[in-house]
Order: structure tokens, then C-alpha cells, then sequence
């Protein structure tokens, strides 16, 4: 098995129908899907069980939240790619296969596709391929997205699997990512795989009936890597100043940003 896909579910059964819809159809025969149910109490269970497709479902009595079962995931998988996917996603048809190209031509061992976030109103299949025709040889090197990411099996021997004190969702990707970097680990965003994200919509639905996680989770990302006031604004503005570069010149280079978002009636490039 070459590919192992993690995709984690409240909820939303509509979301990850069309999700799984997009993995089956992408033109891929050599992996495996992975659906975690974390305690849904819609039909996502009976519809889970009613496809013909080989999906191999993890069923929660609780929402354990993305690293938990970002793990079970991992630790249920064979390939030698593991892929963490959000469900409020739609994927052209070649997506993974043209992302992995784009890691060993790169030689990254963490990769995330390009992608826009927003209302989906647009022709997914033509703008993506207008897109990586446009884009194919751009790439951010040094930075990644948690709604999408491959990352190499060597990658969790090396450095561990997802930091489990995070709840439910929000800094675990950024810790994982963060893990890589201090392991000299190569990530990074390619122009030649394009996804459409609608943007946290588990997540949303899962917040308005639990704790404050986005809060202790940040305090826990802070208080793990020991990132006080000077330090955390050091690296906002870095951060910000790199994204507005790479932003500045893809778009007036090539009429594209790697993460494009449509907000407030208008598309805007980050």
C-alpha cells in the first residue's frame, strides 16, 4: 500500500460524503481510506457501513479530537504516505498522486497541496487545472497546512505521533510541523496539487457545544515550547512578513498565491 488517507469526522455527513466521493473518483488504486467517527449522532455511521467502497472505520464512543485520532489513524495504516485529510474538503482528480510527485521531486518529507478556502463558487476541475499550469513550479519551502498534508512514514519513527494533550482541534498541526522543523524534516506547499477547503466547519460545529479548547490549546502550544510575549510576536511579524512575500511575488509573478481565500465578496491571497 502506497497511500494511507486519515480523515476524522463529526458530524457533517454531507461533507464527508462528497470527501469520500473525491477520493474514490481521483484516479487512485493503490491506497487506503481511514474514516475516524468521532461519536457522530448523525447517519454518518449507517452511511459509512452502507458503501461498497473498502473503508476501514474507526468508531469513537467521544469526540477524541484530531490528534487522537489523527493517531489511531496512523497506527491503523500501511502505506508508506500517510495523509491527513479534513473532511469539508472537495479534491480534483489527481490531486494526491500529482502532490506526492511534487514531495520527491522536492524531496520533501511533509507536503502540503495548494488550495482555496471560502464558498466553493467556482468550476473546481477548471480553475485547477488553470491553476497548476499557472503554478506548478512554485512551492513555499518551510511551511505546510493542517487541512491537508502528507507526510512520510519515516517521518512518525523519527520524531513521534501527534501530541495528544491537544483538544479537539487547533495547534496540534502547528506543534507536529513545529517538531519537524527543530528534526531538520523538509515540509512544504506545492503549486502542482490544488484542493478546495471550505474552512473548519467540524471544527465550528464541535464548538458550540464543548470547551473552550481553541484557548487551552494555545496556552498549552505556548507553555510547551516556552514562547512568551517577545518571542511570540517575533514570530507573528516573521511569519507574517515571509507569507506576505511569498503572496506579494506569486500573485504578480503569476496571478495565483499558493493559499488563496474568498472572503467578503472578494478572492484574497495569502
Amino acid at each position: 500500500m502506497k497511500y494511507s488517507i486519515i480523515i476524522p469526522v463529526h458530524n457533517k455527513i454531507e461533507l464527508t460524503t462528497q470527501c469520500l466521493d473525491d477520493c474514490f473518483n481521483s484516479g487512485l488504486s493503490n491506497f487506503e481510506c481511514i474514516v475516524i467517527d468521532n461519536a457522530s449522532s448523525d447517519s454518518t455511521a449507517s452511511v459509512l457501513a452502507s458503501r461498497p467502497e473498502n473503508i476501514i472505520t474507526i468508531s469513537n464512543k467521544i469526540n477524541l479530537g484530531c490528534a487522537k485520532s489523527w493517531n489511531q489513524g496512523v497506527k491503523a495504516s500501511t502505506g508508506r504516505w500517510v495523509i491527513v485529510l479534513n473532511n469539508d474538503v472537495r479534491l480534483p482528480k489527481n490531486w494526491l498522486s500529482k502532490m506526492i510527485s511534487a514531495a520527491e521531486g522536492y524531496k520533501f518529507d511533509l507536503i502540503s497541496p495548494a488550495m482555496r478556502e471560502g464558498i466553493l463558487n467556482y468550476n473546481l476541475t477548471e480553475y485547477a487545472e488553470e491553476f497548476i499550469h499557472s503554478m506548478r513550479n512554485v512551492s513555499r519551502r518551510g511551511a505546510a497546512n493542517g487541512a491537508c498534508f502528507a507526510v512520510k512514514r519515516e517521518v512518525f519513527d523519527k520524531i513521534g505521533l501527534f501530541d495528544e494533550n491537544f483538544q479537539i482541534g487547533q495547534y496540534e498541526d502547528a506543534d507536529f510541523f513545529r517538531r519537524c522543523k527543530l528534526h531538520k524534516i523538509s515540509i512544504g506547499i506545492t503549486g502542482r496539487s490544488f484542493i478546495h477547503h471550505y474552512g473548519s466547519s467540524t471544527q465550528r460545529l464541535v464548538q458550540e457545544t464543548s470547551t473552550n479548547y481553541p484557548k487551552i490549546n494555545q496556552l498549552y502550544h505556548r507553555k510547551k515550547w516556552n514562547i512568551g510575549f517577545f518571542k511570540r510576536h517575533l514570530e507573528r511579524y516573521k511569519e507574517q512578513f515571509i507569507v506576505k512575500c511569498w503572496s506579494y511575488f506569486e500573485y504578480y509573478s503569476k496571478g495565483h498565491s499558493l493559499l488563496e481565500k474568498f472572503q467578503n465578496g472578494r478572492l484574497h491571497y495569502h
